[in-house]
């Protein structure tokens, strides 16, 4: 085969696969689909679109109906913008309860030259070995090579040796929320050709590369649910879910104040403050009350009242968010760097409050600057889609849809690993 497979160095600019990428992020409260076209040159953003998204709850589906046409709309939109009719999708994924899935290979050479055959069987039964009852595998990669004694190898091939080994890593989701998924996309008469933990591709886009390398916590807060995915030596290394996004504050709001939830939610987004040294402004905020018209029956409450409504909310969040990690075990093993992205985190005093749970240095994670991308498509709401955009247009199909073993040349007479070496092992 002539190609050498390796992990990708720090720092090194990926390769792109020419051709049109579409990127799909279906979330609780929003859809956002990218186009973009990739060429030796780099990536451009064709069209994009954002739209309200209905029946989805935490990430699942509720209503096959709703999200085909919040999606079909979406989709339409993006087209529109991009002057491109699409096929092929890659999706975003929160549902199913993601988890993690390790497993180790090992092969005996008996002082052979490693080979890409050697490295494309050690691979194949590394895969085979990430398996879960009752789950299915969405995306699995590989993550250090052993050779002989000497751990953390980035390119084996080409080096003697008795003994190889791998490690992999893989996202594990129930199989049916997945299904259902990607039923919503397929109605649309769409393809689906991959699917992605979502905040994996939330932190393809806004990590550097040594956060990526020296640990990271990305923290996806979305409206259905709140996503962890932490990150070390250049690859995900642990993948978890906690059942609560932005949409439980909102709803806290309009239970506790009797308010519609759009009332509810707008005095969330213009009021509300994580903490109470954020506030600010205005010390009673108007609210309409369930079932009332006009503005002499708004509810005036102060301004603090919104507020320990919202922190006791994302308190809870976050605090599950930290047990999770603690007993993964990574909460100290990938040090003190955790990096906010979502909807949900860009409410005032967000990044102070989890800094304060976490005993963590926080910042707010913005998807990197690409070509033709909006300014309205720069902010953190954004970065799955931006993420999912640049995986679509970097990352091999074997990584980006675990399924059967392929052959070992494909149409255009290019071996397996000659394509993998095309994005993620570069």
């Amino acid at each position: 085969m002539g190609e050498a497979v390796r992990l990708r160095a720090v720092g090194e600019v990926p390769a792109y696969r020419p051709g049109l990428v579409t990127a799909l992020d279906i979330g609780s409260s929003k859809i956002a689909c990218l186009i973009g076209r990739a060429d030796h040159g780099g990536l451009k953003v064709l069209g994009a679109a954002l739209r309200e998204s209905q029946g989805i709850r935490a990430g699942t589906v509720v209503s096959l109906d709703l999200v085909e046409e919040s999606i079909r709309d979406c989709v339409a939109a993006a087209e529109n913008h991009a002057d491109a009719r699409i096929q092929n999708v890659l999706i975003s994924l929160s549902c199913g309860q993601p988890t993690s899935v390790t497993a180790r290979a090992a092969m005996s050479l008996d002082g052979a030259l490693v080979t890409d055959a050697h490295l494309r069987a050690l691979l194949s039964e590394g895969r085979a070995r990430c398996v879960l009852e009752g789950h299915e595998i969405v995306q699995s990669a590989p993550t250090a090579y052993v050779v002989d004694e000497a751990r953390g190898v980035r390119d084996p091939s080409g080096m003697f040796c008795q003994r190889i080994g791998v490690s992999m890593h893989a996202v594990a989701v129930k199989p049916s929320p997945l299904q259902n998924l990607k039923l919503a996309v397929e109605r649309c008469h769409l393809n689906v050709v991959g699917a992605l933990f979502a905040p994996y591709a939330s932190g393809l886009a806004c990590l550097t590369e040594d956060e990526k390398q020296l640990g990271a916590i990305l923290i996806d807060m979305g409206a259905g649910v709140t996503s962890i995915a932490v990150f070390l030596e250049g690859h995900l290394v642990h993948a978890d879910v906690v059942p609560m996004g932005g949409l439980a504050v909102t709803t806290d709001l309009a239970r506790m104040l009797s308010a519609p939830l759009s009332a509810a939610e707008r005095s969330k987004t213009l009021f509300g403050a994580a903490l109470g040294d954020m506030e600010a402004g205005a010390d009673v905020v108007a609210i309409h009350q369930m079932g009332e018209d006009g503005d002499e029956a708004a509810l005036r409450v102060p301004r603090s009242m919104l507020t320990r409504i919202i922190q006791a909310r994302l308190e809870e969040t976050l605090g599950e968010v930290q047990a999770r990690l603690r007993a993964s075990g990574y909460d100290v093993a990938v040090g003190r760097r955790a990096v906010l992205t979502g909807g949900a985190c860009q409410l005032a005093g967000v990044r102070e409050l989890t800094a304060r749970v976490l005993n963590k240095q926080v910042r707010i994670g913005r998807p990197q600057a690409l070509s033709g991308l909006p300014a309205a498509s720069s902010g953190p709401d954004y970065a799955t889609a931006v993420g999912l955009l640049v995986a679509g247009a970097t990352m091999p199909p074997e990584i980006l849809n675990p399924g059967p073993e392929v052959s070992a040349d494909d149409s255009n007479g290019k071996g397996w690993f000659s394509r993998l070496t095309g994005g993620l092992f570069r």
